[in-house]
């Protein structure tokens, strides 16, 4: 049997781990919490669990990789703030053990999370007084921030100004609207049901963006069809009439969120699906172009590498049978933090010295390049609504392919495409 239906016993002598937000998180309604570096975790959807163990082994790599399911429970302390713990299922230690976590410190270590801000858990090296003095105080700092990000979720494009001697990166975990606006709600329905159930279960994936330094991120809804086969008329219809209102049923995908960093600005840009069902086909063109461009120039190294792994992905798709991927999404990610590549007669010094503002477009010698040769990404995702004719207690079996999604696909492509071509690539 496997480990996701077992009984939700936890290990008394478990080793638990901290959960975390997943500060990348741009779209969707799911909550995904940061497990360690390289694993997040989700909470477990019965039909997605059986996809990720069945999926096709040349899809694979159009996927993050499943690393199994945990337990999660949380704890509310004394002022309410409430953090998430996930532990192993009961005779089930590999779930947890398998995955990395060097990064993550015992409990009595770590940060608290909460719905208000950051606190330090009390440990008994801690004083008790100086624990309820820096609990004061943290709120104190939070509230301007609370009143901020309920006007941030009523936004659909946002911008940010960075500080630019600051450390981006660090900086993202403070900007990131929809990414707290589900970790809230999430925490809020587990609250709200805590007389009833105190563990879930949650699988654990692979982080996709933990190798870039500063991710930007695409998450795009595809397919001309949302429901899913077990949707009920007034779900159906509502997801029937957000694809006719959006670019869904022109083009087979609709944008549902995006984080972009603009070196040229500084600026951290955050869209969100509200915004995305609103654009028209040369609106949802405008958007992808604004997701290459770094604020300086268009990031035309990363549109090849995309058009080749979706041209991939698509070859792929197509040789799949019976499968449908309502209400998947499609993440392309790259890095936007840059590094200067300088002349070959430069010297150590010089790449010691050049900083950003002296490295733009009219730097003569030098120029940018990216981090990294795999600079880009391309990986579907949420597959809460997939079917497929393996799923035997499935009612509805579909016979060829998902012709929705890969109309999608080829509209991206045609539309990446098309942002080559203008851009004299």
């Amino acid at each position: 049997m496997s480990p996701a239906f077992r009984a939700m016993d936890v290990e008394p002598r478990a080793k638990g781990v901290l959960l975390e937000p997943f500060i990348h998180q741009v779209g969707g309604h799911s909550c995904v919490l940061r497990f360690n570096e390289t694993t997040l975790c989700k909470p477990l959807v019965p039909r997605e669990h059986q996809f990720y163990e069945t999926l096709p082994a040349e899809m694979r790599r159009f996927t993050p990789q499943y690393k199994g399911v945990v337990s999660v429970c949380f704890d509310e302390d004394e002022d309410r703030n409430l953090c998430l713990i996930a532990y192993p299922l009961k005779g089930d230690h590999g779930a947890v053990d398998s995955v990395d976590s060097s990064d993550c410190e015992p409990k009595s270590k770590l940060l608290r999370w909460t719905n208000k801000k950051h606190h330090v858990l009390e440990t008994e090296k801690t004083p008790k007084d100086w624990v309820r003095q820096h609990w004061k105080e943290e709120k104190m700092k939070s509230h301007k921030l609370e009143e901020e990000f309920e006007w941030l979720k009523k936004s659909e494009v946002l911008y940010y100004s960075v500080e630019k001697k600051g450390n981006v990166s660090s900086q993202l975990k403070y900007y990131n609207p929809w990414s707290m606006k589900c970790h809230q709600q999430q925490l809020q329905r587990m609250k709200e049901n805590a007389k009833h159930r105190n563990q879930y279960k949650f699988i654990l994936l692979e982080n996709l963006t933990s190798r870039y330094e500063v991710p930007c991120v695409l998450d795009l809804k595809m397919g001309t069809r949302q429901h899913g086969d077990d949707a009920s008329e007034e779900k159906a219809a509502n997801q029937i009439r957000k694809c006719q209102q959006s670019t869904s049923a022109v083009i087979g995908v609709r944008l549902c969120g995006m984080q972009v960093y603009q070196a040229g600005s500084g600026q951290l840009m955050f869209m969100n699906k509200y915004h995305g069902r609103k654009l028209s086909v040369q609106g949802f063109k405008e958007a992808l172009f604004q997701f290459f461009h770094n604020g300086r120039y268009l990031r035309r190294e990363l549109l090849g590498p995309v058009l080749k792994k979706l041209a991939e992905l698509k070859a792929v798709l197509e040789r799949q049978e019976s499968y449908r991927f309502y209400s998947s999404s499609l993440l392309i990610i790259y890095d936007g933090k840059e590094r200067p590549e300088v002349a070959l007669d430069s010297d150590a010094e010089d790449l010691e010295d050049l900083s950003e503002e002296s490295a733009d477009e009219s730097a003569g010698a030098y120029a940018f390049k990216p981090l990294s040769t795999s600079s880009v990404d391309v990986r579907m995702i949420d597959f809460a609504h997939t079917t497929c004719r393996l799923y035997g207690e499935d009612s509805v079996v579909h016979e060829g392919q998902d012709a929705g999604y890969i109309f999608g696909l080829q509209s991206l492509i045609d539309i990446v495409t098309e942002i080559t071509e203008e851009s004299g690539e």
